[in-house]
Formats: structure tokens, C-alpha cells, sequence
């Protein structure tokens, strides 16, 4: 006779060692459509269909499943900065290359790009501070790594690279803020994004 699986195995949907990362993506979900207010430990198990106890096994509490979703944001805006970098390219062009992929990734993912920037300033232990501020630094440096490129060219003025990118990334952010918060379409943001690059490197005053 053949020996059906039990009610509790047939309503897990995740195979032996995937729970985090089910986790974390109806965690994601849930930020989206409602917020970090609504994320739940217990409801995030109710809804993958686990005890209540079993996400405890990755995350002892909300705030380390937050530090986990900004990280993991990190991670992926990184690789999406660094997929869209050509070096070969002349600064202009790619830094609109740059600029396009950042904005992208904030119009996607604006309530996650919001946890991320909160959780980075956030009052944690060490580890996790220090694991933020690395998550940080890679994206930040495909940013400061062209500043630096186009020092050395004579293309970009002189100064602290870590400065300048500082400038360059808050423009960048501020735009898509402003999506974010419906003052901008999304076809706006990156229908314009080649002009914004333009008037960041070149200035407003006649010339």
C-alpha cells in the first residue's frame, strides 16, 4: 500500500532548507503591500504554512528579519549597479547607465530602498552594524569607483571621491523620492534621467 505524505508535510510550501529564504520573500511581499508595521513572525509562519515557532530558527526577532530584508536589498541593488557598469565607456554615458539602474531599483523597490537606508542608521549590535555598513560601502563604491576613474581622466574635479558620490547619490535618491511619493511619474523619472546626469555634471550656470 502506498503511504500518503501527512497533511502537515503536504501544507509546507518549501523544500528542507529554504524556510529563510520563504521567509524573507513573504516578508518582502508584505513590506510591499502593507508596510513593516504588518510584518508578523507569527503571521509570516501562518501564511508559509509552519509552526509559529519554526521561523525562530533564522530569526530571533522582527528587528534581525528587517536587518535580513535590508541586507538582502543591498546585495541585489549592488549586483544591479555593478551589472550596469561599463568602465569602457565615456563618463557621461555611464554614469546615465549608473543613474538609470539606481532608479530603477528605487522605483521598484521603494519600501524596501526605505528599510534599508532606516536599518543602516539604526541602533544595532556591532555585527549587524558592521555587516550593514559592508552591504553599503559595495554599493556605494560602483558609484565612488567612477568618481575616482574620472579624477583620474581630468574629467571630474578634483576632491574626496567618497564626497563627491556622497553628492551624486543623494541627488539620485532625492529623485526617486520623489516618485516614490507620486510628485513624479515613473516614465518621467526615467525619461529624464539622462538630462538629470547632464545638469549633475555640468551645472545650471550659463556657460
Amino acid at each position: 500500500m502506498v503511504r500518503m505524505p501527512s497533511s502537515s508535510t503536504q501544507s509546507r510550501p518549501y523544500h528542507h532548507g529554504d524556510l529563510r529564504s520563504a521567509l524573507l520573500a513573504t516578508a518582502e511581499r508584505t513590506l510591499r503591500d502593507k508596510g513593516a508595521a504588518a510584518l508578523s513572525l507569527r503571521e509570516l509562519a501562518r501564511e508559509i504554512g509552519v509552526s509559529h515557532a519554526a521561523p525562530g530558527r533564522h530569526f530571533k526577532d522582527k528587528q534581525s528579519l528587517l536587518d535580513a530584508l535590508a541586507l538582502a536589498g543591498f546585495g541585489r541593488m549592488a549586483e544591479t549597479l555593478e551589472a550596469a557598469d561599463d568602465p569602457a565607456l565615456p563618463l557621461e554615458p555611464r554614469l546615465t547607465a549608473l543613474a538609470r539602474a539606481y532608479l530603477g531599483f528605487a522605483l521598484d523597490n521603494a519600501a524596501l530602498l526605505e528599510l534599508m537606508y532606516a536599518r543602516k542608521h539604526a541602533p544595532d549590535t556591532t555585527d549587524v552594524a558592521s555587516d550593514m555598513a559592508a552591504a553599503m560601502d559595495r554599493t556605494v563604491g560602483t558609484l565612488e569607483r567612477l568618481i575616482a576613474d574620472g579624477q583620474r581622466r581630468g574629467e571630474i574635479v578634483e576632491g574626496d571621491p567618497a564626497a563627491l558620490t556622497l553628492f551624486l547619490g543623494a541627488t539620485l535618491h532625492g529623485y526617486a523620492s520623489f516618485a516614490a511619493n507620486e510628485m513624479l511619474t515613473r516614465e518621467s523619472v526615467l525619461a529624464d534621467t539622462a538630462d538629470l546626469v547632464h545638469r549633475t555634471l555640468h551645472g545650471l550656470i550659463r556657460h
